[in-house]
């Protein structure tokens, strides 16, 4: 029986935090026998917004690494880097004579990001491609003709976007593309241990976010001073900032010190001390194996890059098979693979 294809990509931000961890990347590692997987590092979205290019190239390179680091088994799915299919950007011109402005406009991520812009930098300059990447995230997902997308919440109006595209272009000409839905799977909100009311985020600073791949004494220094409360909690009220703690205990998969800790909490007596040192204890447990991992990836830097070469190559087989088809039926001229 052949497998349903799962395409997700992810933005080279920099370093993945413990939030991206098990918000989803854990979950990909995870489908992995059971889907035929897709990811991508998609550096051309990455251009939308202000940005160094040293540091796009050097971002790139260094999330791949550590989706590797985290689990993607090349033997199992195709990781690639966006810019090196270029078969993504023709089908997006011709998904954006799909799609239309109305839809575009709409989108609130575009509302979201333009704020960013206008609040935060001198250069108040919003580009064109910063309206239009929703194709292009249309297209990433069309391309591979994937039956399903891993997604959040804020991520299923793009969803929907390329479910309405691939609707429409098949209607327009000719059944084709698949439309894609959501792999809804259960995974973990992490919140700030600064802020425990927002979602946990490195745009909010250093004290708020805790990195996949940080050090053991730093990791335990910012959940000793994770916010909580400011007094013991009270029957079953739970304080944001401890719900936050026994997520991410119950996230790491300590089963046995959640209930227990879950049982003081409910008899009055739980010590935030304790929460915390069995936080800790849970996140430096997972995080060191994977950063064991990353260290002997980086130990072979070229093996890396023809690593991602060939993987990308891959890619560039199943894009090259779509791109074919729907020139073929758009009327554009077509060649031979």
């Amino acid at each position: 029986m052949t497998k349903k294809r799962v395409l997700s990509c992810i933005q080279p931000t920099g370093e993945i935090h413990i939030g991206n961890y098990f918000g989803a990347i854990k979950n990909w590692v995870n489908i992995q026998d059971r889907y035929d997987c897709v990811y991508g590092v998609v550096d051309l979205h990455a251009m939308t917004m202000p940005y160094d290019p040293h540091m796009l190239r050097e971002n790139t390179i260094q999330m791949a690494v550590d989706l590797l680091a985290c689990g993607i088994d090349p033997e199992k799915s195709i990781l690639f880097i966006q810019s090196l299919v270029p078969q993504h950007t023709e089908l997006t011109w011709i998904f954006n004579c799909v799609a239309s402005y109305g839809e575009l406009s709409r989108m609130t991520q575009f509302k979201d990001k333009s704020e960013q812009i206008e609040d935060g930098s001198k250069n108040k300059f919003i580009s064109a491609g910063l309206f239009t990447y929703p194709v292009l995230q249309a297209a990433d997902i069309l391309i591979y003709r994937a039956n399903f997308v891993p997604v959040g919440k804020d991520q299923e109006q793009h969803l929907e976007l390329s479910r309405n595209i691939a609707v429409r272009f098949n209607n327009q000409f000719g059944e084709y593309f698949p439309e894609p839905k959501p792999l809804l799977t259960e995974t973990s909100k992490v919140m700030s241990l600064a802020d425990p009311t927002k979602k946990m985020s490195k745009s909010l600073g250093e004290k708020h976010y805790i990195g996949l791949f940080e050090e053991e004494n730093s990791i335990r220094k910012k959940v000793k001073s994770a916010v909580t409360d400011t007094g013991e909690s009270q029957g079953n009220s739970m304080s944001p900032g401890v719900e936050n703690l026994f997520n991410l205990i119950k996230a790491c998969e300590k089963q046995e010190p959640y209930e227990q800790l879950l049982k003081d909490f409910n008899q009055g007596q739980l010590r935030y001390k304790d929460l915390k040192e069995v936080t800790a204890d849970a996140l430096v447990e997972i995080t060191q194996p994977l950063k064991e991992k990353k260290n002997e990836l980086l130990k072979d830097k070229a093996g890396i890059e023809k690593l991602l070469d060939d993987l990308s190559g891959k890619a560039r087989e199943i894009a090259k098979e779509t791109l074919f088809e729907v020139k073929k039926l758009t009327g554009l001229p077509v060649r031979n693979l």
